[in-house]
């Protein structure tokens, strides 16, 4: 369990490309304090999500790269009881630090991050329904969850549209971003028998369906901050967080387009990082600039 082959395949730096669901859930929140912001950051990131990590790789038990690692050692019993132990920490410290509700939330998210490999059930070889529920699950799920662990709120609390619009948007981010992901890995997923969205969508129609929904998800962001923040001037800065990656995807999609090769683990791991790193940088300005964050400190 304490294998340093164990511990790489908790991937605990790839939590940095899912924490623009928790910044932009603490952006919008209304009741921040030092401790519970905290310990919902730690609980998520640290243990939750490396949890689901080494879970889902104990049963891919992938020979080529995946996300966060090049080389992905093999995998053993050891990586199944720590992947467990983490889940067990999330849950017993978002009792102890949080609430009760936000366990059994942290909990719902184990459960079905476990689905997604496990043979009993292995959500990724269905297409559609893997890619809508790591779209729910990884966007609106967790985004109320981080709301309501960062704020102490019930779950009423997080049933309103200025929670639940911001956590639909990241919903749609994530449906953009997923079969991205996928996109390098047709030929192991083949050999598992997993029919992957990406797979479904081929490599090349992987590309067009990300830069459609991505074009989507813009439109949504620019309505949400005119509407929520008006004449605050976010969706400008926002188009401009974004630029990056754009440049990037487009950059990348030409090179793909020529050699269907060039979709590879390195070119999807530093789209990833320059999509991360712009969305955490926008929402941690937009944290700064909307709400009085500093002066708890």
């Amino acid at each position: 369990m304490f294998s340093r082959s164990a511990w790489l395949h908790l991937r605990i730096p790839f939590s940095y490309y899912l924490l623009p669901v928790f910044l932009f859930s603490l952006a919008v929140s209304p009741n921040i304090s030092p401790n519970p912001l905290l310990w919902t950051f730690l609980i998520v990131h640290l243990f939750l999500y490396p949890a689901s990590n080494g879970y889902n790789s104990y049963f891919d038990k992938d020979e080529k790269s995946i996300g966060g690692l090049k080389n992905p050692p093999k995998v053993n019993l050891g990586l199944y009881y720590l992947s467990l132990l983490f889940d067990l920490i999330a849950i017993v410290l978002a009792v102890v630090k949080i609430s009760i509700t936000f366990a059994i939330l942290i909990f719902i998210y184990g459960i079905i991050s476990k689905a997604y490999s496990h043979p009993a059930v292995r959500l990724k070889k269905y297409p559609v329904a893997s890619w809508l529920i790591v779209g729910l699950f990884q966007g609106l799920f967790t985004f109320v969850m981080c709301y309501m662990g960062i704020n102490r709120f019930p779950v009423e609390n997080a049933l309103k549209p200025t929670v639940l619009i911001p956590g639909l948007l990241s919903t749609a981010q994530l449906l953009g971003t997923y079969p991205i992901t996928q996109v390098y890995q047709h030929e192991e997923d083949g050999k598992r028998g997993d029919h992957t969205f990406s797979r479904m969508l081929g490599v090349r129609g992987t590309f067009w369906f990300v830069g459609g929904v991505f074009t989507l998800v813009a439109a949504g962001f620019i309505a949400y901050f005119y509407s929520f923040y008006p004449g605050q001037g976010y969706e400008f800065i926002f188009l401009a967080a974004l630029s990056p990656v754009v440049l990037f995807f487009l950059a990348w999609f030409w090179r793909v387009w020529q050699d269907e090769s060039r979709a590879n683990h390195a070119s999807t791991m530093w789209l990833n990082f320059i999509s991360a790193t712009c969305l955490n940088a926008f929402f941690i300005y937009l944290l700064l600039d909307s709400t009085q964050l500093i002066q708890l400190f």
